[in-house]
């Protein structure tokens, strides 16, 4: 039954990435620049903060600091966007659910192309900006960051989707996600340095989020890699990837019951 869905996703694979890509197209239907207003915006959140956050924190080198600060946002936005609307995934499609002869793996390949998407064209933007302020970005990017991207790409598939079976049976979730992810965020050293945390720094070891995004930046930043680390990480997700298929595959026959 696992392997039924494996090659179900595969089989549909044309089908669940073109509906991703209609809702990609119709949010910014009628628009003049389209989907370069995702860049835009996150642009101007980095230029904000990075100007009232680099003074609170008496930053000495603003251009490193905007690097750090671009690639944090731009990966933490798609992480909270991927978990925060998990909750409602299945009720959003409990029509389609109840009435169509589609497995609900479908739907979360669906959000999960439309989260990929979203981050890829935002992404873009913002790191073609910030090649202007270090060229050695690209070379980073294109040599050590592979692991990890593959780390944050599989954990926006797995994660949320557990969030999402939880809250089908707990409609509290709902709720409780926003606020989760606002305290994730406050003590994930985004806006600022790890050091800068003291000696509560080792609360980033247990903040799994933050080692999600932690090493992407590292890598396109500096070119360094902790490969024991991102290949332990890797494993993890895989083996949250598997159990949540299973877990999926298991509620299934009973999500029209639970919508």
């Amino acid at each position: 039954m696992l392997l039924d869905n494996f090659k179900f996703a595969f089989k549909t694979r044309k089908a669940w990435w073109y509906t991703a890509t209609s809702r990609s197209r119709a949010r910014f239907a009628r628009t003049t620049l389209g989907s370069f207003w995702l860049g835009f915006s996150n642009l101007l959140s980095i230029g904000a903060l990075g100007i009232v956050y680099g003074t609170v924190f008496s930053v000495q080198d603003f251009r490193s600091y905007f690097i750090y600060l671009g690639i944090g946002l731009v990966l933490w936005n798609t992480i909270s966007s991927s978990i925060s609307n998990s909750p409602n995934l299945f009720a959003h499609n409990s029509s389609n659910i109840k009435n169509m002869n589609v497995k609900p793996i479908f739907y979360t390949l669906e959000e999960w192309s439309f989260q990929l998407q979203t981050f890829i064209q935002s992404f873009i933007l913002v790191f073609f900006v910030l090649l202007f302020l270090k060229s050695s970005l690209l070379s980073n990017l294109l040599i050590y960051s592979w692991i990890p991207f593959l780390n944050l790409f599989i954990f926006i598939y797995w994660f949320p989707v557990i969030v999402c079976l939880i809250s089908v049976r707990f409609t509290d979730m709902a709720q409780l996600v926003p606020i989760v992810l606002q305290l994730v965020f406050l003590t994930s050293p985004i806006l600022y340095q790890k050091e800068s945390l003291g000696s509560l720094e080792w609360i980033t070891n247990l903040n799994f989020i933050y080692q999600i995004l932690d090493p992407i930046r590292l890598s396109i930043i500096d070119g360094s890699v902790n490969y024991l680390t991102s290949i332990l990480l890797l494993c993890i997700n895989f083996i949250g990837l598997f159990f949540t298929i299973r877990v999926l595959n298991y509620q299934s026959k009973r999500l029209p019951f639970l919508l």
